[in-house]
């Protein structure tokens, strides 16, 4: 599937049925479009089969209750519903997008109680996010945007307003000729980059950031599981900027990144390792299993 994402030819499941692709719209006095109320899942399936699905469609409940809506469809819906968008469109490998906002109805101010709550799914073919760099190493920026915290925004929920500022430091860092941006916090901590989480290698010991104030991407969960049972020390904790010149290998975690070397981040380098190869390998075999 190629193209501009409105015009496509395919299903998409909308507020209880599939609709043509091109049918799938919303009005434009939608609350989420003027206030950023809306959650979302990024999720893949492999061979037909979603990994973590039902993880995801929990999550995806969880950040609407964040953001103060509750979906009208059960987990259990939102799980047959997912299955029911992969088959109408003949896929099998795929990325699949589950979101929830709230639409347009009889309020449009800040507040929208009166509003319906809308959900949708879509489906398409989507290879590795950030192309070649899954091979030979991505190349990050360093934002001028900072993570939040918790007490400003809702930190934890998948929202689509928490990456106003990830948008703009990707087009940032791409100017640069980079694949993406790492975030510090706003206390000065390394955070993640734009759409991935991110680990660190040292003496053969894992670090990676403590996510108080920023998501704990499911990827990243199953990654420190894969390292454990590996036998690997993780370290979750603060890391400070200055600390990465003494990391000897980096890797991303993602839905979509999946398990992406990274060679470069601002001044520092890194080489793509023994350990990072293997845990991308692992990944890539945990995830068809």
């Amino acid at each position: 599937m190629a193209g501009s994402y409105d015009d496509r030819d395919g299903k998409i499941w909308m507020d209880g049925k599939l609709v043509e692709w091109r049918d799938a719209k919303v009005h434009i006095l939608t609350h989420a479009m003027h206030y950023a109320s809306s959650v979302f899942e990024g999720e893949r399936a492999y061979g037909g089969r979603i990994f973590l699905s039902r993880k995801h469609s929990e999550r995806l409940h969880f950040s609407a209750s964040c953001l103060d809506f509750e979906i009208p469809w059960t987990v259990d819906q939102i799980e047959a519903a997912k299955e029911e968008v992969l088959k109408a469109n003949g896929l099998s490998d795929a990325y699949v997008r589950a979101i929830a906002w709230r639409g347009s109805g009889e309020d449009m101010g800040v507040a929208a109680r009166r509003n319906p709550v809308r959900l949708a799914i879509a489906a398409w073919e989507w290879g590795s996010y950030y192309g070649d760099a899954k091979f030979k190493g991505a190349k990050l920026d360093i934002a001028k945007w900072k993570r939040p915290s918790p007490e400003t925004i809702p930190v934890h929920a998948k929202a689509a307003g928490l990456y106003m500022i990830c948008t703009i430091s990707k087009h940032q860092a791409e100017n640069k000729g980079c694949s993406d941006a790492l975030f510090m916090d706003y206390r000065g901590y390394v955070a993640e980059a734009t759409g991935a989480n991110i680990f660190f290698v040292k003496d053969g010991e894992v670090h990676t950031p403590l996510p108080d104030c920023f998501l704990n991407g499911l990827t990243r969960q199953t990654v420190i599981g894969m390292l454990k049972d590996m036998g690997v020390t993780v370290h979750e904790r603060h890391i400070l900027p200055e600390e990465l010149e003494g990391f000897e290998q980096c890797w991303l975690t993602g839905t979509a990144a999946e398990v992406t070397p990274v060679g470069q981040i601002g001044s520092y380098n890194f080489e793509v390792g023994e350990l990072t190869r293997k845990v991308a390998q692992e990944y890539e075999k945990l995830v068809r299993s």
